[in-house]
């Protein structure tokens, strides 16, 4: 479960967003990424860093460019369509959640001792 919750933590971070949902469209290079995003390459590159440390990116040399691309297409997709708001809502009045932490108080409410 550590390497999950580190995982989203990596993930959450909005430059890393904003790379993944690039790389989503195919692979890019270093100096494209930097243009992008209108920051230094040495910080494009700890982003790009430890997206591969989590083996969601990993690159290809072409020439002396380093082209980046997504190993994790499902879960990538997944995340992007997630943040996008393509997902089901289901909101859920305040007396609601109350009944529902009522009714879970009675079940749960008895000893876990034998």
């Amino acid at each position: 479960m550590k390497h999950k919750a580190e995982l989203l933590r990596i993930l959450a971070h909005p430059v890393r967003l904003t790379i993944m949902e690039e790389l989503s469209q195919g692979a890019k290079c270093v100096t494209d990424i930097k243009d992008l995003l209108e920051i230094s390459q040495s910080n494009v590159s700890q982003h790009l860093m430890a997206l591969r440390r989590e083996k969601v990116i990993d690159f290809h040399e072409d020439g002396n460019l380093r082209c980046y691309y997504i190993t994790r297409p499902k879960l990538v997709k997944g995340l992007l369509r997630f943040i996008s708001g393509d997902y089901p809502v289901v909101e859920r009045s305040a007396k609601t959640v109350r009944q529902e932490g009522q009714r879970r108080e009675q079940t749960f409410s008895g000893s876990c001792e034998s």
